[in-house]
């Protein structure tokens, strides 16, 4: 059995977006998560709890594609723990979440979701680069996202919040 947990903060620090020898995405940040409670005098902030976000393959590169500082998030996965040894032979352990979905809480703002675009015909018959389409891939099922699909697939665009109140955007 695995250890799970959903946690809600704001984003301490940029993301730092890493490949691994083998290729492999990863990002690493932080999440702050500050309690609230009411005294008598009114509201105040209890200590904060740091927590180590990491993320993996795909998730990893959407992560650095859409969270930035600041920003208040969402964050479900596996706790794990990481232990390593210093220049002075000091073992260390320190527990962090290894993400397997995050999002924007949209209890504290707006969002807009962009899927990444779907390859063209030409494209997933071959025609136009090594994309293999559902039917083509083994047994049927949809590519890993271990496969290192084009970065250009990703639709960069900036929606800007009005666009979104007044329902503009379209196909989206």
């Amino acid at each position: 059995m695995e250890a799970m947990m959903t946690l809600t903060g704001y984003v301490g620090h940029d993301i730092d977006l890493k490949q691994t020898k083998t290729g492999v995405s990863t990002t690493s940040f932080r999440v702050g998560t500050t309690p609230r409670y009411r005294t008598n005098n009114g509201w105040v902030d209890g200590v904060t709890t740091w927590t180590t976000v990491v993320c993996y393959r795909a998730l990893a590169d959407h992560v650095a594609s859409s969270i930035r500082k600041g920003h208040p998030v969402i964050v479900h996965g596996r706790i794990r723990s990481q232990s390593w040894v210093d220049a002075a032979k000091v073992t260390h352990e320190k527990m962090v979440l290894e993400a397997t979905a995050i999002g924007h809480d949209l209890a504290r703002g707006m969002s807009a979701f962009l899927k990444p675009a779907r390859p063209s015909d030409e494209m997933a018959t071959g025609q136009a680069g090594s994309l293999m389409n559902r039917s083509d891939s083994p047994q049927g099922e949809p590519p890993d996202d271990d496969d290192e699909l084009a970065d250009d697939l990703f639709v960069d665009e900036v929606i800007d919040a009005d666009s979104i109140r007044e329902g503009v955007l379209v196909g989206v």
